[in-house]
């Protein structure tokens, strides 16, 4: 049996993170760079693909940044291209990037809408459609989707972003479906709140915040290093016969 540190490790593995430039994307591909994969930096700001490159090199991994809009259907294409042409394959897909554009749904808007759904559920269809066929052909792959415990209960003025976190859980299912065959392991991480900048937006004024973190029986709202270490788990062969699975990263929220 490899020992521990064996099981946990990616070295020689590829990976590509979308959302890469802050909170659980650029945590995430730090803590992917130091067990040991090359990273493949995706987001739109020039100031944060830099500030990741960085962090990458500083871990000993090569890492490549590619500017893209998740929003646009030609982005997640062109992002998917660039890793490929870059790396040759890949073998760890981090679909993370978001946007929660709020309202209650009397208010809610069809371009706030449609900007949801392209950047929360189809980009992550399309990256995983370009990547995949590598992944087949290597019979071995990972895709890890980061949906969020809106995907599995409402939240008040949250329609758009729990429809696509909800659509997001059950692409995962059919990803499964159709590619575990081939050796890929496709979860969902569902996190609560967790503390980054769009976190912060949403729930820091403490009319927002404080009904939540009630709701939360472990009292407190997450960070992105707990969400990356998940992810982590999901991308190594620690985690090779856990498929199709929505993991809940929530302190608790879901079971009350």
């Amino acid at each position: 049996m490899p020992k521990w540190t064996e099981r946990f490790a990616l070295t020689g593995k590829r990976a590509l993170v979308t959302g890469a430039t802050k909170g659980i994307g650029i945590v995430a591909a730090q803590v992917l760079a130091d067990a040991g994969a090359d990273i493949v930096a995706v987001g739109r700001d020039a100031e944060g693909l830099a500030e990741v490159k960085a962090s990458v090199e500083a871990l000993g991994r090569r890492c490549v940044t590619v500017s893209a809009d998740m929003g646009t259907a030609d982005g997640p294409v062109k992002a998917a291209r660039e890793a490929l042409a870059a790396f040759g394959t890949i073998d760890i897909l981090v679909n993370n990037a978001g946007v929660a554009l709020l309202g209650h749904l009397l208010e809610a808007t069809v371009d706030d809408w449609d900007l949801t759904m392209a950047v929360n559920l189809r980009a992550p269809f399309l990256l995983a459609r370009e990547i995949a066929p590598g992944m087949i052909a290597q019979k071995a792959g990972k895709i890890i989707n980061v949906s969020s415990q809106a995907g599995v209960a409402g939240l008040d003025a949250h329609a758009a972003y729990c429809a696509s976190k909800g659509g997001l859980n059950m692409l995962t299912k059919v990803m499964t479906v159709e590619w575990a065959k081939h050796n890929i392991q496709i979860n969902t991480v569902c996190p609560t709140v967790i503390l980054t900048p769009m976190g912060e937006r949403a729930w820091g004024p403490p009319e927002k915040g404080g009904p939540m973190l009630a709701k939360i029986p472990g009292a407190r709202f997450g960070k992105p290093i707990e969400v990356a270490d998940a992810i982590l788990f999901l991308a190594s062969s620690a985690s090779d016969m856990i498929c199709g699975h929505d993991l809940l990263i929530d302190g608790g929220f879901t079971a009350v």
